[in-house]
């Protein structure tokens, strides 16, 4: 009975993992450029006593282990939004930002222009030209975006956005403010720029909800299971005892 209760234990741990990353799936569906997370389980076998002692092995216990969480890097919807400064990414890349930490990768395509002139995504962090960051003069306007991340404004070609792109995506590892990091970036060949529009999040709310729901009930399933077994455990003891007496 006790090894059922561990058993179901490592379930429900695993169950409310999922449950955590969902939520922050449902926290960001009107994030742009959000990417949603999905929990990859496995199962663990824990080998029981096998002392020369016992006339047998005994059986191993199969666990449940939430060993990774994956990115869901689907495209999310491109909404024209008319702003000159808005940017969505066609394909699999990334923009390019400067952070204190280092350089930091994103899809979040809504930009502007800072109080220094620089072009800065939403947190206020400079966004990457293959030169470095972008800065604009006050007297230039007309800024446009080519497919290729080529920027012209009123004054002529100005610089060109540094798009990167993964051979594995997945090596990425999610930071705050819709940032990641890591990986081995390359120059993008796939990628293409829409001026004036932004991708949303890839979050489908119905999915997520629904499956939010499945959780749920199963983690109250496990709960009811790991009751009746807390009963039998306590019926036993007190016939043990009866006998005993």
């Amino acid at each position: 009975m006790e090894n059922a209760q561990l058993i179901g234990l490592s379930r429900q741990i695993a169950l409310k993992r999922q449950m955590d990353v969902m939520a922050n799936n449902m926290a960001n569906i009107n994030t742009t450029g959000f990417k949603a997370e999905q929990v990859l389980f496995e199962e663990y076998m824990m080998p029981g006593a096998s002392h020369r002692d016992f006339m047998r092995f005994d059986q191993p216990l199969s666990y449940v282990q939430d060993w990774a969480t994956r990115h869901d890097l689907t495209s999310g919807a491109v909404v024209q939004t008319g702003s000159e400064l808005d940017v969505a990414l066609m394909g699999d890349g990334f923009l390019a930002v400067d952070t204190p930490a280092g350089e930091r990768w994103t899809r979040a395509g809504s930009l502007q222009i800072d109080a220094e002139g620089r072009l800065v995504d939403s947190s206020g962090n400079p966004v990457l030209g293959e030169r470095g960051p972008i800065v604009f003069q006050p007297e230039e306007t007309g800024i446009v975006i080519a497919e290729d991340g080529s920027i012209a404004t009123s004054e002529g070609p100005k610089a060109r956005l540094r798009l990167v792109e993964f051979a594995n995506a997945q090596e990425l590892t999610r930071e705050g403010a819709n940032l990641f990091a890591g990986g081995t970036p390359v120059a993008a060949t796939q990628t293409r720029v829409v001026q004036g529009a932004v991708e949303r999040s890839n979050v489908s709310g119905v999915a997520e909800m629904a499956q939010m729901i499945r959780v749920q009930r199963a983690y109250e399933s496990l709960a009811n299971l790991m009751k009746q077994q807390d009963d039998l455990r306590r019926s036993a003891i007190q016939r043990l005892g009866d006998a005993n007496a």
